[in-house]
């Protein structure tokens, strides 16, 4: 089928050549067209220019976007979507004064949530993942990561990757495996480390990769949960199964996961709400990708990455929700775009270049979308009228996403 959008007041992120991701003043610049077209032919992008070169396509469904922006759908690198029940009964602790250390000292916290999921069926675990990408996808989202890690048993961890392999399975955009089984320890283990990683090498990772659940590996590199060294130990593992790293590192405490993740080539460290002038150096030049997750602090009312000087010293920057039961309820990235700009101070430049392009690339899938570029997925979102791009983060409280298309169909 061929698709063709006239009079696009504006085409945002529009990448003639393709790239990996852009670092520094480069994501301050966000290529567009204004008064431009743009061909969809099977589900990819085909052609796009000015509407006064605009082909005539015999047969194309045309779409009238007369005073409406196109661009590329967002792209959510780091999630934790694939979770059983919710856990408002701590947001109201935390209200009442305990803090997320607090709460998971006694027994809540990722520990709560494992043990929903260990009680909860795949099917019944499908299900509800299955509303919640429903619900991200209508948001905008038109690829996603989605990582384990609320299992911390092996059935449990196999159970979770497999839900997301059956996702993956039925829906049309891209969907990204991270095998997270280092993310707390278990309470039968909690006087017995050695034997929680002993148990994640020997046993979790084979049948992971045996059955090919994943494509990252990934690890809660965080006092009280797991030090650099058990983080170096777990990627190690992971690398020998063809698993590329990623980590939650400087969340609450910089204890030198950054650098650990720079010599392992980690495609990205998510978190970074706290970061040393040392963390930031140690990324520079590299191919590992910064990750921050707005919407975790704002829940949690812990800092914010400092993006000002994260990308005013060279580097690149990606956004993603963090979406999870406990500290990041939201799969909502136009929310973290706004929450970008408004507590981060990043352009809307940066901003949409850190939801698309870079977000793209902090999962390995910035080849197939993250930009209006040629042979690219036909992932978009097309606005409601609006007045410019800057609309779409400053309007924070409205969704003015009038239609998502994946490969070019309109999800309704």
């Amino acid at each position: 089928m061929k698709l063709l959008f006239k009079n696009i007041k504006q085409l945002i992120q529009v990448r003639e050549k393709e790239i990996s991701f852009v670092s520094g003043k480069e994501m301050r610049i966000l290529p567009t067209i204004d008064n431009a077209f743009l061909l969809v032919e099977y589900g990819f992008i085909v052609d796009f220019g000015k509407m006064e070169d605009c082909p005539n396509i015999p047969n194309a469904k045309i779409i009238d976007a007369t005073g409406r922006l196109l661009l590329p759908s967002w792209c959510d690198s780091h999630t934790h979507l694939v979770y059983a029940g919710t856990r408002e009964n701590e947001f109201v602790d935390r209200i009442k004064g305990l803090s997320y250390e607090d709460i998971a000292n006694r027994g809540g916290g990722i520990l709560n949530s494992a043990k929903k999921l260990q009680e909860t069926s795949e099917d019944d675990l499908y299900i509800q993942s299955k509303s919640r990408l429903d619900a991200v996808v209508k948001l905008g989202t038109g690829a996603i990561e989605i990582k384990s890690g609320y299992g911390l048993t092996l059935e449990a961890e196999l159970k979770m990757l497999r839900v997301i392999k059956r996702l993956k399975q039925n829906y049309n955009l891209p969907i990204k495996a991270t095998f997270l089984g280092a993310h707390a320890l278990p309470l039968e283990f909690k006087n017995n480390k050695e034997g929680y990683l002993k148990l994640i090498v020997d046993e979790m990772l084979p049948k992971v990769a045996k059955e090919q659940l994943a494509e990252f590996i990934d690890v809660f590199c965080e006092i009280g949960y797991f030090s650099v060294a058990d983080t170096e130990l777990i990627l190690e593992a992971g690398k020998n199964y063809g698993l590329v790293p990623k980590i939650h590192v400087n969340q609450f405490n910089a204890v030198g996961g950054v650098q650990v993740g720079v010599k392992h080539n980690a495609i990205s460290v998510d978190h970074l709400e706290e970061m040393r002038n040392e963390d930031i150096q140690s990324l520079k030049n590299t191919r590992t990708m910064p990750v921050a997750l707005p919407g975790c602090s704002y829940f949690l009312g812990i800092p914010y990455t400092p993006a000002r000087q994260m990308i005013d010293a060279g580097l690149p920057l990606a956004l993603a929700t963090d979406y999870n039961p406990g500290s990041a309820p939201s799969g909502n990235m136009n929310f973290v775009v706004s929450s970008a700009c408004v507590k981060m101070k990043m352009t809307p430049e940066e901003a949409i270049n850190a939801a698309t392009i870079n977000g793209a690339y902090a999962m390995g899938v910035e080849q197939e979308v993250g930009s209006i570029t040629k042979g690219k997925l036909a992932n978009l979102i097309l606005t409601k009228p609006v007045n410019s791009y800057n609309y779409l983060p400053y309007n924070f409280g409205d969704s003015n996403i009038e239609t998502v298309y994946l490969k070019g169909n309109p999800i309704v």
